[in-house]
Formats: C-alpha cells, sequence, structure tokens
C-alpha cells in the first residue's frame, strides 16, 4: 500500500514538473512546436522506459535510456526551479509597470536561452563533480578497551549503486582507493546494486571490486535498494563474490571489537518480516568491548545512544546528491551527513560513492570514509 502510494506522488510529480516545463518551451517554439513536442515527449519518457525495460530485458540500450533518462530528471529539478525564478521575475516586473505586453515574449524567449545555458553548465558541472570521488577522514575516540589494539583504522563506502548507470570503472577506482588507504577493516553500508539485478549480472560487475587483504576482512549489509531489486537475487549474488553481507547478526573479532550488521528498515515492506531490535542484537554483545553498528538508514539515532553504541555507520541519504535537496535530508534525519557525537556515541552518516538517477552531484560529493578509531582505556 505505501509503495503503491509513494509511485503514484512520484509519477503525479514528475508529470506536473514535466508539463509545466513543456509549456515553457511551447510559448518559445511557435514555428516548430510538432518537433519540440516529439523531441520533449522522447526526453521525457526515457527514464520511466528505462525501467521498464530494465526489468524485461537489460542490454546496453536501457543502459543508454536510463543514463539520459537520468540527466533529463536533473535536467527537469533545475529547469522547474530556475523557470519558477524566471516566472516569479515576469510577475514583479508585471506588477511596478517595467514591461508591457509586447515586450513578453521577447522576455520569455530570452529568459528560455538563460536557462537552457545555466542549466548546460549545471549539469556538466555536476557530472565531472561525479565522477571524482574524495576521502573524507574522521577521528574518533571510544573509551573502551580491545587488548593490545589501540587503533583501528576503517574504510567505508556506501551507496554504490552498480547497475545501468555505475559499472566496472567505478569500481576499478573504488578498488584503487581501497589500496592506497590501507585499512585495517573495509565495509560496504548497504545499496551496493542499484535495484534491478540484470544490469549487474550481465557484466558480472562484482568481480571488478578488487579489494585489498586487510586485517579484519570485508564486510557489507544491504540497503533498501538490494531489498527493492529482489533481496533474494541480489544479496546471494553479492554474497558469491566474497562478501560477508550481515543479516541482522553480531561478528567478535579476537580482540574483542564487535560488528553488528543490521537488516535494512525497509526489508519488511517487501517480505513482510521485520528486522530485530537493536535491543535484541545487543543482547548478543558485551558492552564492556567496542561496539560497531552498520545501518544503511540513519533512522532511530535514539536507540543507537539508549544502547551504548560507540559508533553508527550509515548512508542512504546522498547528502541530498543535488542541491537544494540536502534541505529535505537535513530535515528527515537528525544527520543527514558529517559525524554527530551523542553521549557516548559516534553517529557518521557519509553521502555515498555513486549516485542514483541522474550522475549528477551538486553541493555534495562522491566519497570513501576513513574511519580512524582511537580506544583509549
Amino acid at each position: 500500500m505505501k509503495i503503491g502510494l509513494f509511485l503514484i506522488t512520484a509519477l503525479s510529480i514528475y508529470i506536473l514538473c514535466n508539463s509545466y516545463l513543456y509549456f515553457k518551451g511551447y510559448q518559445v517554439f511557435q514555428e516548430h512546436r510538432f518537433i519540440y513536442t516529439l523531441i520533449f515527449l522522447t526526453l521525457a519518457s526515457m527514464f520511466v522506459l528505462a525501467k521498464f525495460l530494465e526489468v524485461r530485458h537489460t542490454s546496453v540500450i536501457s543502459d543508454t535510456l536510463n543514463t539520459i533518462g537520468g540527466f533529463w530528471l536533473a535536467f527537469m529539478l533545475y529547469g522547474f526551479l530556475l523557470f519558477l525564478l524566471s516566472d516569479i521575475i515576469l510577475v514583479i516586473l508585471k506588477l511596478t509597470g517595467s514591461t508591457g505586453i509586447e515586450s513578453i515574449a521577447i522576455y520569455r524567449k530570452w529568459s528560455f536561452i538563460a536557462v537552457a545555458g545555466v542549466l548546460f553548465m549545471l549539469l556538466t558541472a555536476g557530472f565531472i563533480n561525479a565522477l571524482i570521488p574524495v576521502v573524507k577522514k574522521y577521528d574518533v575516540a571510544i573509551s573502551k578497551s580491545a587488548g593490545e589494539t589501540k587503533t583501528l583504522k576503517i574504510a567505508a563506502a556506501s551507496d554504490i549503486h552498480l547497475g545501468s548507470v555505475i559499472r566496472k570503472r567505478s569500481l576499478r577506482k573504488l578498488s584503487s582507493i581501497l589500496k592506497e588507504e590501507k585499512p585495517d577493516l573495509i565495509l560496504l553500508l548497504g545499496d551496493i546494486i542499484d535495484g534491478e539485478i540484470g544490469p549487474v549480472l550481465r557484466g558480472d560487475l562484482l568481480k571488478y571490486f578488487d579489494p585489498p587483504e586487510c586485517k579484519y576482512g570485508l564486510y557489507a549489509i544491504a540497503g533498501n535498494h538490494e531489498y527493492i531489486g529482489g533481496g533474494n537475487r541480489t544479496i546471494p549474488y553479492i554474497e558469491s563474490r566474497g562478501i560477508r553481507v550481515l543479516k541482522d547478526e553480531v561478528i567478535t573479532f579476537p580482540d574483542g571489537i564487535q560488528l553488528i550488521g543490521r537488516i535494512d528498515k525497509d526489508a519488511g515492506r517487501f517480505y513482510g518480516k521485520p528486522r530485530l531490535s537493536l535491543t535484541k542484537l545487543i543482547e548478543q554483545t558485551d558492552t564492556t568491548k567496542p561496539v560497531i553498528l552498520l545501518d544503511h538508514q540513519p533512522v532511530n539515532i535514539d536507540e543507537t545512544v539508549k544502547n551504548g553504541v560507540d559508533l553508527q555507520l550509515s548512508g542512504h541519504t546522498h547528502n541530498g546528491q543535488m542541491f537544494p535537496l540536502n534541505y529535505i535530508t537535513n530535515m528527515v534525519y537528525e544527520v543527514s551527513y558529517g559525524h554527530l557525537k551523542r553521549g557516548n556515541s559516534n553517529i557518521i552518516v557519509t553521502s555515498g560513492y555513486g549516485i542514483w538517477g541522474p550522475r549528477v552531484r551538486l553541493g555534495s560529493r562522491s566519497e570513501v570514509i576513513i574511519v580512524n578509531v582511537r580506544l583509549t582505556l
């Protein structure tokens, strides 16, 4: 029921935004309205068509449509905002008597040209930005002992979104970054797969992921997108590539450091089985030793603090991915990006390594996070 309501809402917004953009161009291309309409409808339908084809038969064609359709989503967002600003300026000009009826057509023409130019620059800059991941480092102190271990270097990547858009080149780059950093522990924080597994299986994309050997190994959790794509297919594929996916499990390392990997909170929407409570999982740990929690979505921070978790690592938000969507994620989550210290608990949320939809980032960066943990007791 909730999924159906979400799809109806998303589709309604999509249609309304595209209708607004369509009529902005329709007013300008008066002599070529048929060609304009044909081109506009083709571009506006590509993302939906790509998702339809991806489910039934993945191919280079569906990959291409997904890429173009993704860019259209970014065009739609910024086009809507810029044209809305243009219309507000026009209303102000009318109210102040600064423009007459004869100059409105000229204003619309030149505002369309100006918006198109700004859109081109924004999308180009956002595309280049999305291609260049950075390493974001955090220093965390935990007042607990883990035997002879005094420091722990964690490398974590979230929201890779392997599929039609993010492919082997991105995985090779991620592998290179991890090898350069030489971490003690590597963690993948969910949404490794974008959704449908077809585009991933077609090229067996995870075979291009070549992380370094490290002291504590490589662990992962599933995100909401693994379950959207069918967790009974996506998760076994990830595990077949040597990546241990924790599903409401606790791992205890020889020095006493404990790692909890939670099932994503949305898994129950697809399989009807809720995840274990954090309280139940904490009962399996020794809270006098360091406890690290992996939870894809940064929700229920109070539960994390109450249960004495020392470090929680999450993703999911993409830090909005494209400004000003970060303001929305900031309203939804207590911490949608960065490091929050509450009591003795440290919550770190990454903006993610990949993208969803358009390969565009504005106001956020693709990143791998390095968490340098210092055990002070």
